[in-house]
């Protein structure tokens, strides 16, 4: 299929979320505009009070305007696991805001990065021929940076989030900034390492064609190196777990110095628990990264001592309100609101939940609250 329609089950085999009611006409109508009402703020010890705090401030600049009806999309690379909550709170942003919008994305995980790029370039496109005033994109490559542009040119604003396209004429990124996110990783386990130097496995990434885990990974190794350990990096297998786990199986039982501790920078770090337990350490830090099912499993049994968490569902319910802003009081206003949690001019850091082994239920129950399980 080559022809594009509008959104909607058929479309390419993408699924559509339960689209945003359209703003009323009240403007136009010569009535008052409602206000937006944000959804109440869950009160919990994982509440991000600071982020909180910025999205109230944007809210109460944008009803100090005359609001305005707006169209927009966010795009994800799918609409399940670690990206359901993405989905979650953009559909109840735009829901809050009262604009015509949807989510949308393939109901099975990505395949052919080269057919997925192409795909979802022709998806922008679309979306802009179809009326989009606002786009908000979780982009699977560089190529989609020329249809970006081309949004751009014709007047949508783009809002990029899970994965940047800096090299783009986006207008902001939100997202976890990754050197920081693998930094604030390597403190955590470095918390709970001997004195003493040893090595230290990184389940990570060492590949210079994905930025992303690169800046993660290298952020973890420099914390853990300037405190005097040895580092050394399993490149993630995402295909064979078997591989991954016999490759850092052979370090706990071979390295010199003996391996102090482990850290998984993605979705897979249980395998880090698997491989000590493989090779009779079940005794050795483990920290982990996000809040795959096995994760969860090997941190009630203690054996996984923290996790860190990307705050998605704030990542979804971020990219509609901005978008809005930028619409409704403009870009250097929306960036100046934003500002406590800028990095430069065009970086929206979400930052991290750390997540300690006892706080599992904890930290379970404050995202059932607000709708952000996986």
């Amino acid at each position: 299929m080559t022809r594009i329609g509008r959104w909607g089950t058929a479309a390419l085999g993408l699924a559509l979320m339960t689209p945003a009611c359209g703003s009323s006409d009240a403007d136009d109508a010569g009535e008052e505009a409602t206000p937006i009402q944000r959804m109440p703020t869950v009160q919990n010890e994982f509440t991000p009070v600071e982020l909180e705090e910025t999205i109230d401030k944007l809210v109460a600049e944008i009803n100090e305007n005359a609001t305005e009806s707006m169209q927009m999309t966010v795009m994800l690379k799918t609409l399940s696991a670690f990206f359901a909550p993405i989905a979650t709170g953009a559909n109840r942003a735009m829901g809050e805001i009262g604009v015509t919008g949807n989510v949308v994305g393939p109901t099975k995980e990505p395949g052919d990065q080269q057919r997925d790029m192409k795909l979802q370039s022709e998806q922008i496109a679309q979306a802009v021929t179809d009326g989009a005033e606002g786009i908000g994109i979780s982009p699977f490559g560089d190529a989609n940076a020329a249809a970006v542009d081309d949004a751009v040119a014709n007047g949508v604003h783009v809002v990029t989030l899970d994965t940047d396209l800096a090299a783009s004429k986006r207008s902001i990124y939100v997202g976890t900034i990754n050197r920081s996110a693998g930094e604030t990783a390597g403190k955590t386990l470095l918390a709970l390492l001997p004195p003493e130097p040893g090595t230290v496995i990184l389940h990570g990434n060492e590949d210079p064609t994905w930025d992303d885990g690169l800046d993660r990974t290298q952020g973890a190794q420099g914390v853990l190196e300037a405190a005097g350990h040895k580092v050394v990096v399993r490149q993630v297998d995402w295909s064979d777990e078997g591989a991954d786990v016999d490759w850092m199986k052979d370090q706990i039982e071979t390295a010199d110095p003996p391996v102090v501790g482990l850290l998984g920078l993605f979705n897979l770090s249980f395998r880090c628990a698997m491989a000590a337990e493989a090779a009779g350490k079940q005794d050795l830090p483990i920290v982990a990264f996000d809040f795959d099912a096995r994760t969860v499993d090997y941190m009630r049994e203690g054996r996984i001592e923290a996790t860190h968490i990307q705050r998605q569902y704030y990542e979804g319910y971020l990219v509609p309100y901005i978008l809005y802003g930028i619409k409704s009081i403009g870009l250097d206003a929306t960036r100046r609101i934003l500002a406590p949690q800028m990095v430069g001019d065009s970086l929206f850091n979400l930052g991290l939940d750390v997540v300690p082994g006892d706080k599992v239920d904890a930290y379970n129950e404050f995202l059932d609250s607000i709708g952000a399980n996986e």
